[in-house]
């Protein structure tokens, strides 16, 4: 249940729309038929609004369960890198399981031995205690960019739409090549050109670095 909440809010996070039956089926890797029956599940226990052919919106209360688990997986991801040594590139998967397991408390001393962060490993941010709405993502795509603009790297998706028009989870090998070449939050690049058929190439201090149309698309920006 709970991870049918998050992948809901997590959708609807990018697209501002009712969520279908098949960007859930596709974002969980489970069949259509599945989804449909949890969703009116979800819909009966008021977790959310739910009409066949029209899709899904939380309610408070839904809201409220995905910004828990938000929250937990996203301490739990920084909490692994920063006092337990593992890279950021290994610690999506590991999140995604203890995300569901952690007390009230554990989280509430991770996020103390933090610093009680605001935003997570990869840059989105995380939900604050009280689980009040997150403000409106205000970043723009890398893709979106033009020749000669500057950015600021705000965000890396750990999962994005790739070239078969399908969901994946970036793979350790590919985070950590973008962590070789300084593809991180908090880190400037420009954008150098931009070709035909959407390959785009950047540079920073490391060099210049040519990235396929739906890498750049999963990372989320500000113009300098």
């Amino acid at each position: 249940m709970q991870d049918y909440l998050k992948s809901i809010y997590l959708i609807n996070r990018e697209s501002g729309e009712s969520v279908s039956t098949s960007e859930v089926a596709e974002k969980m890797r489970v069949s259509a038929p599945t989804v449909t029956s949890m969703l009116v599940k979800l819909g009966e226990k008021k977790f959310i609004k739910y009409e066949k052919y029209k899709g899904a919106t939380l309610t408070k209360k839904g809201e409220a369960i995905a910004l828990e688990i938000l929250r937990h997986h996203r301490l739990i991801e920084t909490y692994l890198v920063e006092f337990l040594g593992y890279d950021w590139s290994e610690v999506h998967e590991e999140a995604d399981v203890l995300e569901h397991h952690i007390s009230e408390e554990l989280e509430r001393r991770i996020a103390n031995a933090l610093g009680n962060p605001k935003y997570g490993l990869y840059g989105a941010p995380i939900p604050s205690a009280d689980l009040a709405s997150i403000a409106k993502d205000e970043t723009t795509k890398l893709g979106e960019h033009i020749s000669g603009d500057l950015v600021m790297i705000e965000r890396v998706k750990e999962n994005y739409i790739g070239s078969e028009n399908s969901p994946r989870t970036r793979d350790s090998e590919e985070l950590q090549y973008l962590a070789e070449i300084g593809i991180k939050p908090g880190e400037k690049v420009k954008v150098e050109s931009v070709a035909p058929f959407g390959m785009i190439t950047v540079s920073n201090e490391k060099g210049s670095h040519s990235l396929p149309k739906e890498v750049s698309m999963s990372i989320h920006v500000k113009k300098i």
